[in-house]
């Protein structure tokens, strides 16, 4: 798809100062946008404002039908580095905008940026300098993912990216398949010219082929540890604005993401980098497959039937090896939905990345234990599901996996609640008996704990009621802005053993407002499930009122020189 060069409407761009000619663009930057007027000018300022000022922006509107051209046709307009395209009807996905702004551009180097992301200042100059330095098709950096809801950062696969090295050929470190972004990299033009690499139109996940093709095709490529992208996340943005990544409850989404993987399948045999297959399959396992199944106790019934038979056959094709890599939860869990057991795999699912254990084990006659209440029937299903040497059976007390599900409640006076609370211990690490427990929450530096009784419901099963208020949990003077999970807590004797309290999908949220310190502080306290993954029972605090006007200064108070006089007040009105 062409785009069109769209010559700017108005004054004509700024001309030097200095009198010299513009130099000639050293890196292209290619910044694609849907329908982002917003957030385009942010992008393209993130570019303007390189330290490396040899640069040409070319802005790829994959045609928006909002106030995109308008914003796009001044940016162009103040900055002769900028131009714009407009293509001429819209493609649906990120490679034509990118494709065509490639074709457009006449800098030997080139890189992509997307409309509601960043460049760091040093980006260009940082990435420009490795190729500089020795001659390489690509070279990445690190890539910092800010969440928008929260403001947290952190860095996108930092493992991969922690030394500054030249990497001869995706053969010698092929785990570089886990940073598949192509927005992290700077690509010589004539690497991608001189093996006709362009984006894959038509397709979702574009990046993962055209990085997987890269890496393949790169004779060397050098990694740097600096930070060249600010990638912004909207985890719960509307499915209608949502990234396609984020639109996982889509089959469509599903389907998208294995067809790329079977490109990339055959791309790889084409190419003679079969070798690498394994390493590829853990990634796709470890990571595109984990996000599905971190989101499977939200998914119904028809959705989990559609969503195996999208999957399982291309699972089926993965490497033994690739599987047995992955942490035993994970493993599970892949291998419920390659049986179709879907209920167990949505049950399973609410384990992963925490310490929750399985309803029910079986034992088979050379005393193995496996997940479920029938012993797999192949080899392979036995390994997969086999819990003996996972510390679900052996191992110190701490550590051992119970599970607790809230499976009834019913609300007092605001935030009060009585649950109900079961509690698995299928290895029967428990005493026979009645055993104490402690409900826990801890918002900052207090602990609010309520002690209960669980009782025997049958060998492995206990269950017990419990009431609690999580507006009773003592908060700092300065107040508290944030969430937390209550915990559940087993002893024995000195041993502790804390895991989450698993909450209904169906629990309707409550919220309260709660005044402390003879009402110098409030909050909005809401209880309820957590809106992803395992669905653990969560608890959040919004300053309101005066404690979110005083909050900084109050924080200050108990944390800086004058942390004696908070100490003082809170004696004075607690």
């Amino acid at each position: 798809m062409t785009a069109t060069p769209v010559t700017p409407a108005g004054p004509s761009p700024q001309p030097r100062t200095d009198g010299a000619a513009p130099a000639a663009p050293d890196v292209a930057v290619v910044v694609i946008v849907y329908n982002d007027a917003r957030r385009l000018p942010r992008a393209v300022e993130s570019v303007r404002r390189q330290t490396h000022r040899a640069v040409e922006i070319l802005i790829s509107d994959d045609h928006s039908t909002d106030e995109t051209p308008e914003v796009a046709r001044a940016l162009a307009e103040s900055d002769e580095r900028i131009r714009y395209l407009r293509l001429p009807h819209n493609s649906g996905g990120c490679s034509a905008p990118r494709n065509a702004a490639l074709d457009a551009s006449t800098a030997p180097y080139v890189m992509f940026l997307d409309s509601d992301d960043e460049l760091p200042p040093q980006s260009v100059e940082l990435l420009l300098a490795a190729h500089r330095e020795r001659p390489v098709d690509f070279a990445m950096g690190a890539v910092r993912r800010v969440r928008v809801d929260t403001g947290r950062s952190s860095l996108w696969m930092p493992g991969l990216v922690a030394r500054r090295r030249t990497v001869e050929g995706i053969d010698a470190e092929p785990e570089l398949f886990f940073e598949h972004l192509s927005t992290s990299k700077m690509y010589a033009r004539a690497f991608l010219d001189r093996h006709g690499l362009r984006f894959p139109e038509g397709i979702h996940y574009e990046d993962q082929l055209f990085s997987a093709q890269a890496y393949c095709l790169a004779t060397a490529f050098t990694v740097i540890p600096q930070t060249v992208y600010r990638w912004y996340v909207e985890p719960y943005a509307a499915s209608s604005a949502a990234s396609i990544s984020n639109q996982r409850d889509r089959l469509d989404n599903v389907r998208d993401r294995v067809h790329v993987q079977r490109l990339i399948d055959a791309f790889l045999a084409e190419s003679g980098h079969e070798a690498v297959r394994p390493q590829k399959d853990y990634k796709f396992l470890k990571h595109d497959f984990r996000m599905y199944a971190g989101d499977l106790p939200l998914r119904d019934d028809a959705w989990l039937t559609g969503f195996a038979g999208l999957l399982v056959p291309y699972l089926d094709t993965l490497a033994p090896e690739a599987y047995a890599r992955l942490p035993r939860t994970e493993r599970v869990v892949a291998r419920l939905v390659r049986e179709h057991r879907l209920d167990e795999a949505r049950t399973a699912a609410r384990g992963l990345g925490l310490p929750v254990g399985p309803r029910t084990v079986v034992r088979d006659g050379a005393d193995r234990v496996y997940w479920g209440d029938t012993v797999p029937e192949t080899e392979e299903a036995r390994r997969e599901l086999d819990l003996t040497e996972e510390g679900v059976e052996a191992g110190p007390f701490a550590i051992a996996a119970f599970r607790h599900e809230i499976t009834g409640l019913s609300q007092l006076v605001g935030t009060c609640l009585d649950l109900t609370i079961r509690t698995y211990d299928p290895l029967l690490r428990l005493p026979i008996g009645p055993q104490i427990a402690h409900l826990a929450l801890a918002p900052g530096p207090y602990r609010y704990t309520v002690a209960f009784r669980l009782d025997p419901v049958r060998p492995g099963v206990y269950e017990g009621r419990v009431r609690v208020d999580p507006a009773r949990a003592r908060l700092p003077l300065q107040g508290f802005d944030g969430i937390r999970h209550p915990v559940l807590e087993l002893r024995q004797g000195r041993l502790r053993n804390s895991g989450p309290l698993l909450a209904p999908r169906d629990f309707p949220s409550r919220t309260t407002w709660v005044r402390a310190y003879g009402g110098l502080s409030e909050h909005r306290v809401t209880v309820g499930p957590e809106p992803a993954g395992a669905g653990r029972l969560q608890v959040r605090w919004q300053p309101a009122g005066p404690t979110a006007g005083i909050r900084p200064l109050a924080r200050a108070l108990s944390h800086g020189p004058l942390h004696r006089l908070a100490a003082l007040a809170r004696g004075a009105v607690g």
